[in-house]
C-alpha cells in the first residue's frame, strides 16, 4: 500500500472536514426531531390543522437526514482507515523485503479488524476502498461526506474504476457526480438511483469509456468461462455459469420462455419455480413432455447496435436488452445469424438515438412496445428493475381522460408497480419520445427517471457528418435492403 499520501496531503484536515459535516446534519436531524415531537403533540387537536400530516411529512424528512447522517459517518470511517493506515506506515522504516511489507499490511488489516469486530477479509477490503477514496476519487469522498450518495454508492465508484488510469478515473467521476461537467450524466442524479440500478449504468459507462476494447477485454475474458456450484442451506444449491453474455442471455431467455408457455390454471408452480425446473430438465437431458399446458412464448431481446459499429466501421460496443455492453463482433453476430429471439435496434451516428427497428410484424402495438422496451429498458419506477419482458405498456394519462397511444403518453411498468398506479397517490410525469417518466409520491416528492446514458456513436476515421455524405446515403440503402418485406 502507497504512504505518505494521505499524512502529506492533509488526512487531518480532510477528517476533520468529514466531522463538521457530520455534526451539521446531526444538527439538522435534531431540528426535525424536534418538529416531529411537535406534531405527534399536535394529534387530536380539533382544528384545521393536520398534525398526522405534519408528523408524517418530518419522519419522511427524518429518514432521508438519517441517510446522509449514515453516509457522512461512512465517509468519517473511510478517512480513519485511511489516516490510520498511512501514519502507520509512516512510522515504520522502508520494508527491506516483500515479505516484511506483507507482514507489515497483515498486521494493520488485523489491528481494523479487531477495532471493528468483523473479519479480516472485509477489513482488508474497507482499507482498500478507503485508500481509493482519498487518493484517485476525491470528488466521490466529498459527494459522501456531504450525504449526496450513500456508502454503496461509492463501494460502486471504487470497484468500477478499478483498472482505469488516472484520467479514466477522473472522467467517470466527473460524468456522474459533476453536474457542471461537459458530458454530465442525464436523467436521475448518482444519489438518486438505487446502487444496483447505479451500478448498471456505471458499468456501461466504463465500457463505452475504457482506454483497451470490449472486443480485447471479452477475448480473454471468454478464457475464464467456467461453472460453479455453491452449496447452500435446507439440502439446496446454487449452480452459475461464467460464460459469454449472448449466450448466457439466450439460455436465460429460453428457459423463460418455455416456463412462460407452461403456466396455466391447472399449473400450481411460479414463474421462478418454472424456470428452474426448465433448466434442470435441459441440462440433465431428460426427455418427455413437460407437466402443464398453454402456448410456447417467443423470447423477445432488443440488441442496440450504433450502425457504423454494425456495417463493420468501428468497433464500438453495442448494447443487449437486460445485460449492458457486448462486443461489438458479437452483436454483428447475432444479427447476421439471424437468432429469433433478437430484435435489431440501429442508432444514429449523430446522437445517439434511435434509427430504426428491425421487425418481423407490422403491426403498430408491438412496434410501439419494443420502442418503449428500448427507451425505458426496465420498470420505470423508482428502484426498480424488473426487466422489459416482464412489463405492461401503460398509458401515462389515461385514454379515458384523453390520454393518446403515443410514445411520450407510455411508460413501462411491471405488474406490481402498475397496480400501485391505479390504487394509490402515485402518479408518472410526462415522457417524451427518447426519455422514460419521472415518479411523483403522494407526497408530492418528486422522483426523476432514470434516462439511458445514450451518447453519440463513433465516426469512422476520415468520415464528417453532413447533411447527406456518401455514407449516409450507404447506410439507408442498407437499411432499406436489410428490412423485410411486409
Amino acid at each position: 500500500m502507497e504512504s505518505s499520501v494521505v499524512v502529506d496531503g492533509g488526512g487531518g484536515a480532510g477528517l476533520a472536514a468529514a466531522i463538521r459535516s457530520l455534526t451539521g446534519l446531526m444538527g439538522e436531524l435534531a431540528g426535525v426531531v424536534g418538529r416531529s415531537s411537535e406534531a405527534a403533540d399536535g394529534v387530536g387537536r380539533l382544528d384545521d390543522h393536520d398534525p398526522l400530516h405534519d408528523l408524517a411529512e418530518s419522519c419522511l424528512d427524518g429518514l432521508g437526514v438519517v441517510a446522509r447522517i449514515e453516509a457522512a459517518a461512512a465517509a468519517v470511517k473511510v478517512h480513519f482507515l485511511a489516516t490510520h493506515a498511512e501514519a502507520t506506515a509512516a512510522m515504520e522504516p522502508p520494508p527491506e523485503t516483500p515479505y516484511e511489507s506483507s507482514a507489515r499490511e497483515m498486521s494493520v488489516v488485523a489491528e481494523v479488524a479487531c477495532a471493528l469486530t468483523i473479519g479480516e477479509g472485509p477489513a482488508s477490503m474497507l482499507l482498500q476502498e478507503a485508500h481509493a477514496l482519498t487518493t484517485s476519487l476525491p470528488t466521490a469522498l466529498n459527494a459522501l461526506q456531504a450525504g449526496i450518495i450513500s456508502w454503496r454508492h461509492a463501494q460502486i465508484m471504487v470497484d468500477e474504476t478499478s483498472g482505469l488510469d488516472l484520467a479514466g478515473v477522473t472522467a467517470l467521476e466527473a460524468h456522474f457526480l459533476d453536474p457542471e461537467a461537459p458530458n454530465a450524466a442525464r436523467g436521475a442524479s448518482a444519489g438518486e438511483l438505487v446502487p444496483g440500478r447505479f451500478r448498471r449504468k456505471v458499468r456501461a459507462w466504463r465500457e463505452c469509456h475504457h482506454p483497451e476494447s470490449l472486443e480485447m477485454r471479452h477475448a480473454r475474458s471468454v478464457e475464464d468461462r467456467r461453472m460453479e456450484c455453491s452449496p447452500d442451506r435446507d439440502g439446496m444449491a446454487w449452480v452459475s455459469l461464467y460464460m459469454a453474455a449472448d449466450k448466457a442471455c439466450a439460455i436465460w431467455n429460453k428457459s423463460s420462455a418455455l416456463a412462460r408457455g407452461l403456466q396455466g390454471p391447472d399449473e400450481p408452480r411460479t414463474l421462478t419455480q418454472l424456470r428452474a425446473d426448465v433448466a434442470a430438465k435441459l441440462l440433465l437431458g431428460e426427455t418427455g413432455q413437460f407437466a402443464g399446458s398453454g402456448p410456447s412464448h417467443k423470447a423477445d431481446v432488443l440488441v442496440t447496435v450504433p450502425v457504423f459499429s454494425l456495417l463493420g466501421f468501428t468497433d464500438e460496443p453495442a448494447d443487449l436488452d437486460n445485460y449492458g455492453p457486448i462486443p461489438a463482433s458479437m452483436a454483428r453476430r447475432i444479427v447476421t445469424e439471424g437468432a429469433g429471439c433478437f430484435y435489431r435496434v440501429l442508432v444514429d451516428p449523430r446522437d445517439g438515438a434511435p434509427l430504426e427497428i428491425g421487425r418481423t410484424s407490422y403491426r403498430l402495438p408491438e412496434s410501439l412496445k419494443r420502442w418503449l422496451r428500448m427507451r425505458d429498458g426496465k420498470c420505470t419506477f423508482p428502484g426498480c428493475s424488473n426487466p422489459s419482458q416482464d412489463n405492461e405498456a401503460d398509458h401515462l394519462a389515461a385514454w379515458e381522460h384523453g390520454g393518446t397511444t403515443a410514445i411520450h403518453n407510455l411508460g413501462q411498468l411491471c405488474p406490481k408497480h402498475h397496480r400501485l398506479k391505479h390504487r394509490s397517490g402515485w402518479s408518472p410525469s410526462p415522457a417524451t419520445r427518447n426519455e422514460p417518466p419521472g415518479w411523483v409520491s403522494p407526497t408530492g416528492r418528486q422522483y426523476n427517471a432514470e434516462q439511458l446514458d445514450r451518447e453519440p456513436t463513433l465516426w469512422p476515421t476520415g468520415c464528417l457528418p453532413g447533411e447527406a455524405s456518401a455514407l449516409e446515403t450507404s447506410v439507408v440503402d442498407y437499411l432499406v435492403a436489410s428490412s423485410p418485406a411486409a
